[in-house]
């Protein structure tokens, strides 16, 4: 018979976990059993009792909050008017990380649209995008050049094919097709949801895929998101924290929140608050060494030919987005 005294360190234990996942965006099985001093299955069972009285939602190794609706996504033009000053800061210091002549990739999102502005003077400027607002910033930029002929940053842009999200980005199998026989210096990506338990997360699970492949056929990975994705949770997690090189956000997350970040990112840099701190680059904070290792994307160093060292996303060994078998 289960005793009154081991009945309420079982409540005083599971109130403490859900103060984690609360607090934190999401928990991991391994952290709370170091944490709390218990079992790998005490941990497991006290998620168990926390998910079916609807306090948490299980994830692969962790927990994370109850979020609604995790698969409402909104349209682009309700996003893009939110949190508008952090997207643009968020942009001008992404944009500081290209240099001219590189090959990069645009996701979908209101931050990768507002990137794309930053980056319209950039020469030699190879973009690869599934987002059709991003390849509008630069085929509009073109048209309204004068004479006719194209400004001097003009990029080349590839655009994939796909199924349309309601945040007009195209994802599939079409899209995927598109992306699987390129390479890119960087990708910048915008993502719906951040936590340490999740993930990157979407509420679309075409554009988990699509991301996914983003990813693999990207030498750099640099997420651009504004801190209220942190503790979002979508309907599909597609990567892992520890498979971003950089994360750029904005001076709204609190500082707690940026310790637990640094602590499972190769690299954070918070918009606003990098001057002064050294060039821009994966290894601003955190612990990590810039190297992202994982099963879908293998092991990528941050060594490697045409990845970007120190503050800026430098050009390949090629010209541009290559053509061939995929690196992933």
């Amino acid at each position: 018979m289960v005793s009154d005294h081991q009945n309420l360190l079982a409540e005083q234990r599971r109130a403490l976990i859900l103060d984690e996942v609360r607090r934190r965006g999401g928990v991991r099985v391994n952290e709370l059993t170091r944490r709390l001093n218990v079992s790998d299955m005490t941990v497991r069972r006290d998620l168990d009792v926390l998910a079916r009285q609807g306090m948490v939602a299980k994830v692969h190794g962790g927990a994370v909050p109850v979020v609604e609706a995790s698969t409402h996504e909104p349209g682009f033009e309700a996003k893009s008017a939110l949190e508008l000053d952090a997207k643009e800061e968020i942009a001008r210091v992404a944009a500081a990380m290209v240099r001219p002549g590189t090959a990069i990739a645009l996701s979908g999102g209101t931050t990768t649209y507002a990137l794309a502005r930053h980056l319209l003077d950039v020469p030699d400027l190879t973009v690869v995008t599934n987002s059709v607002r991003v390849a509008d910033v630069f085929h509009e930029s073109r048209n309204i050049s004068s004479g006719g002929e194209s400004r001097p940053g003009a990029a080349t842009v590839v655009l994939t094919g796909g199924v349309r999200t309601p945040s007009d980005a195209l994802v599939g199998p079409v899209a995927d097709q598109a992306i699987r026989s390129l390479h890119f210096d960087a990708l910048f990506l915008g993502v719906h949801g951040i936590s340490v338990a999740a993930g990157l997360s979407t509420p679309n699970l075409a554009e988990a895929e699509t991301n996914r492949r983003l990813m693999r056929s990207a030498r750099r990975v640099v997420v651009v998101a504004d801190h209220t994705k942190w503790g979002t949770l979508g309907l599909s997690s597609f990567a892992r924290l520890d498979e971003v090189d950089v994360l750029v956000t904005d001076r709204g997350l609190s500082d707690e929140v940026r310790a637990e970040m640094a602590e499972h990112l190769p690299g954070l840099v918070v918009a606003g608050e990098e001057a002064g701190g050294g060039p821009v680059s994966g290894q601003e904070s955190g612990t990590g060494s810039g190297t992202r290792s994982g099963p879908e994307s293998g092991t990528r160093s941050g060594a490697a030919p045409g990845q970007v060292s120190g503050d800026a996303v430098a050009p390949g060994g090629g010209s541009g987005a290559s053509s061939g078998p995929a690196s992933g």
